[in-house]
């Protein structure tokens, strides 16, 4: 066997798909068909012109050919940092049931308000290696810091204007159920106005997997509605890339040649 397990978020969904369809390494992509996949999904198969295998549950995967690199993902509903302990809770359970599947598994993830602080010590008993994108010295904060290019470069747009809201690709195709999300309902727009009032701009962060015209239509709506202006700068795969790199290098060299 050599395959890659990928746990990640719909938030994420355009960021994976690119990487994969640009990796002539990978031999098959299968995913975990939770209902939470479709944009992944979709954007594989508009890249590569093929449709990624789906199975029910991770239980019926099974690798084609067992000596080329494979890749198993699982994405996972959005906004489930909302609440910590469901973020924390899901991860896990879907890391301990990838683990028997798999060589190693990549998180898709950053530290999401420290749900997933002490990663190594929570999934441990996946009982395989984990690899998660790392800024220097520690674990991304969020999908934020880790297209914008870490912690510094966050700091510094938040010190530039503290009143922004990060845009990366996912966040503006994705903003409504986001809101809809952390009010546990259909946000009301009157509250979330008023929750919102500090805010100044939404700042685009944007990269190859979506153009940055498709992002700001995507958020049009949502700076009517908050009276923000739209600002852009250049995000970056470059984190996300390395924890890839990382993670494929692993399974190869660690897989008996046929």
């Amino acid at each position: 066997m050599a395959t890659l397990g990928i746990i990640t978020c719909e938030i994420l969904e355009l960021e994976f798909a690119h990487l994969l369809a640009n990796d002539t390494d990978v031999s098959r992509i299968t995913v975990v068909d939770t209902g939470f996949g479709h944009g992944f999904i979709r954007a594989v198969e508009q890249q590569k012109g093929y449709k990624p295998r789906l199975v029910d549950y991770i239980g019926k995967y099974l690798p084609a050919q067992p000596e080329r690199f494979e890749v198993l993902v699982q994405v996972m509903e959005l906004g489930l940092h909302t609440v910590i302990k469901n973020l924390r809770a899901g991860v896990t359970n879907a890391a301990l049931e990838m683990g028997p599947h798999v060589n190693a598994i990549m998180i898709g993830y950053g530290l999401c308000g420290n749900a997933l602080q002490n990663h190594e010590e929570i999934l441990k008993e996946a009982d395989v290696p984990i690899f998660m994108p790392i800024d220097e010295d520690h674990p991304v904060d969020d999908c934020v810091g880790l297209i914008i290019g870490g912690r510094t470069n966050y700091y510094q747009e938040q010190c530039n204007v503290a009143g922004t809201f990060f845009m990366n690709a996912g966040f503006s195709r994705h903003w409504k159920d986001l809101l809809h999300k952390a009010h546990g309902v259909k946000f009301d727009e009157a509250i979330s106005k008023r929750i919102m009032a500090g805010y100044e701009r939404s700042l685009l962060l944007t990269t190859p997997v979506l153009s940055e015209e498709e992002m700001a239509a995507n958020i049009e709506e949502f700076n009517q509605i908050y009276e923000l202006r739209t600002e852009v700068r250049a995000g970056t795969l470059e984190i996300l890339e390395k924890t890839w790199a990382k993670g494929k290098q692993f399974v190869i060299s660690n897989t008996p040649s046929g």
